[in-house]
């Protein structure tokens, strides 16, 4: 009989902390994650805390603004972290109003990403003269593209996948073809069939398009504070510069125009001008 009693008072003290703990098990999920998440690396994202001031700071890198987010009660600058960048000390300003410029330091670490050597026919490599001076032509266009720094600021810095499919090619491989290095993977590839729709990953602007030697069919999108977007090789491009975009909206179809073996997405993120790993945003 005591044993049955025992047990009928521990069932009803379980019962009552039920809801209790349910409750932490909610608050817990219900917890935003933070977007994009830090990672102080080459291809990465440093989060630099400013401090509070009752107006946005201005964030240099040199001289590429950077993209502040915050209150009046807390200011962070993210600074995009280029995959050429060495490993070490670096440091950003910081100005606001009524205030002499100060400096902030942070250290980028050190990161190792994968290599993939191929031997493969030149003709795949090597560029025609013609080729070459196209490519020329395009690389100073984008550099062009990507110095864009707009207002607002975005709303929102948690993406959602442009399309969806698994990722066949991951962000800064580094191939060397026939002993030869090459440039960096700037993006993520996911694997889509051909005509997949492609929609805006966030909020946006619409500011190039193009049929590019290398990207083929791609759009580049603008979502503020120099956060940048671009969606390659597609087979149709259904925007054009000066649309406004909402998260989710279409852009137009996987393809596998430009210099590519099979149809696929090239998602790639910039901001303040650095390739970084898109990953960090989804």
């Amino acid at each position: 009989m005591q044993f049955h009693r025992r047990l009928f008072i521990a069932s009803l003290a379980a019962v009552a902390a039920f809801p209790a703990f349910a409750k932490q098990k909610s608050a817990a999920a219900a917890t935003p994650r933070t977007f994009p998440h830090a990672l102080p690396v080459p291809g990465g994202i440093a989060r630099i805390a400013l401090g509070a001031s009752a107006q946005r700071p201005v964030a240099r890198s040199g001289d590429v603004p950077l993209l502040v987010i915050g209150s009046a009660q807390g200011w962070t600058a993210l600074a995009g972290i280029s995959l050429y960048a060495t490993p070490g000390p670096a440091q950003i300003t910081v100005q606001v109003p009524d205030a002499e410029p100060r400096t902030i330091d942070y250290t980028v670490l050190p990161k190792q990403y994968t290599v993939q050597r191929l031997k493969v026919d030149r003709k795949r490599v090597d560029l025609s003269p013609e080729d070459e001076a196209r490519a020329e032509r395009e690389r100073q266009h984008t550099a062009q593209v990507i110095s864009t720094f707009s207002q607002p600021e975005p709303a929102s810095l948690a993406m959602r996948a442009p399309v969806p499919g698994r990722r066949s090619s991951s962000f800064g491989l580094r191939r060397v073809f026939n002993g030869e290095p090459r440039s960096p993977h700037s993006g993520m590839d996911i694997a889509a069939a051909m005509g997949t729709p492609v929609v805006a990953p966030l909020a946006g602007r619409v500011i190039d398009t193009g049929d590019y030697f290398f990207s083929g069919n791609a759009v580049w999108l603008d979502h503020g504070g120099g956060l940048l977007t671009l969606l390659c090789h597609l087979s149709a491009i259904d925007v054009q510069p000066g649309d406004t975009l909402r998260a989710g909206n279409h852009v137009g179809k996987v393809g596998a125009t430009g210099r590519v073996t099979g149809p696929h997405l090239h998602f790639g993120v910039v901001l303040n001008r650095a390739s970084v790993d898109p990953a960090m945003f989804l």
